[in-house]
């Protein structure tokens, strides 16, 4: 173990030419410098983090949800069938021709009984509008926070206003309380999402949204480690620039104010776009890849932390591109706002949160799909909205 922890830890790797871990330790003075073992108080600060949001969420989320009119009670319960129940967990949720007609027989139902059985079971797994509204002023709400937390400490430090300030004295540049309390935020949120992530809404991009997450961590505690905490704060506030927006478009999605839903939506598009498109490569990029060459040089954790930054600048590409898509049909259909066609539902974020609909194709006795819908205007509805086919397969 301590061959593996002096590899682990090895200064060629973290530190620059020169640099030895005795340099960082504390002074006499009383200043000090970023260590690994700080990282373990956002352990307990999760737990907190995790446990303050159920209390949230119970006491303050869902009495304003139903204050909005949100159903609190999910979709309508299947009739208990053991027959179909064995077939729904144990061979296919969506019965093709083959099947109905099986259980057709069977059970001396029509295939449409039958088709309409299944989608009330898989409909009634999915959790309320009133829990989605909850987990989504949760995020709004920490999310407004840091964010606002982020913009009031950098306001006063001077590697916001001269990110060349970054790097004067690296790694020399002692630990603040500001920063030490800004990491331990944000990487402790991280780490509650990563526990909640087995108790929230479950969606089809979980392991994908896992691995994200871990990605954020390993990021963060990257970057304090070998005490790159000044532009550290810059990007983490950069990205919580638009997070909220997000999430308060979902909210008032919910609570069906199409409008507004449309208008904060387009503005956390532009606001996404600007900071991670603009912003991002002219502001960090610039200072990491160009200011930082010039102050310290190149060494192995400084390729790698501009290797990870780079990965990450691609998929804002990905990202942006797929919200400017979804925001661009949307304004040419001339929709936005007209209760049409909604844009929310179908976009791809850097959380992936995409909805289900509550209702589901049915599948025909042939074995293609065609669409059902027991609403009383006769039209698609997700989220509470209406929808047609193009944004269904977008």
């Amino acid at each position: 173990m301590s061959a593996l922890s002096a590899w682990f830890w090895n200064e060629r790797f973290w530190l620059p030419q020169n640099v030895t871990w005795a340099d960082l330790a504390d002074t006499e003075s009383g200043e000090q410098f970023p260590r690994a073992g700080h990282l373990l108080y956002a352990f307990p600060t999760a737990l907190g983090i995790f446990a303050f949001r159920l209390l949230f969420e119970r006491f303050i989320a869902k009495p304003c949800a139903l204050q909005l009119g949100l159903q609190g009670s999910g979709p309508r319960l299947a009739q208990p069938n053991a027959i179909l129940e064995k077939v729904f967990i144990s061979i296919t949720k969506c019965p093709d021709g083959k099947h109905l007609e099986g259980l057709s027989k069977q059970l001396d139902w029509d295939a449409r009984k039958i088709q309409r059985w299944f989608r009330q079971r898989r409909n009634q797994d999915k959790p309320s509008l009133v829990t989605k509204f909850s987990e989504s002023m949760w995020r709004f709400l920490f999310y407004l926070y840091i964010f606002s937390y982020g913009v009031w400490f950098l306001w006063t430090t001077p590697w916001f206003w001269d990110t060349r300030q970054c790097w004067y004295n690296y790694p020399y540049q002692p630990l603040t309380l500001g920063i030490y309390y800004y990491y331990i935020q944000e990487l402790a949120f991280y780490w509650s999402l990563v526990f909640s992530q087995f108790t929230d809404i479950k969606r089809k991009d979980f392991l994908i949204m896992f691995v994200h997450h871990l990605a954020t961590v390993g990021l963060i505690s990257f970057s304090y480690v070998n005490n790159m905490v000044r532009v550290g704060t810059l990007v983490l506030c950069l990205h919580d620039a638009s997070d909220f927006l997000l999430e308060a478009a979902k909210m008032t999605n919910y609570a069906k104010y199409q409008r507004l839903c449309d208008a904060l939506f387009m503005i956390f598009g532009l606001m996404f776009v600007t900071t991670r498109l603009v912003i991002f490569p002219t502001w960090i990029l610039n200072t990491t890849l160009i200011e930082s060459w010039e102050l310290i040089g190149p060494y192995p954790s400084w390729w790698l932390f501009n290797g990870l930054l780079l990965i990450l600048q691609v998929l804002h590409v990905i990202w942006s591109y797929l919200i400017i898509r979804i925001a661009y049909k949307s304004l040419t259909k001339g929709k936005v706002g007209t209760g049409k066609c909604h844009p929310l539902p179908a976009l791809k974020d850097e959380r992936s949160d995409i909805e289900s609909s509550s209702e589901e194709e049915d599948t025909t006795l042939n074995g293609t799909k065609s669409v059902h819908n027991t609403s009383s205007n006769g039209a698609n509805r997700v989220n509470g909205h209406a929808s047609n086919g193009q944004w269904s397969e977008e």
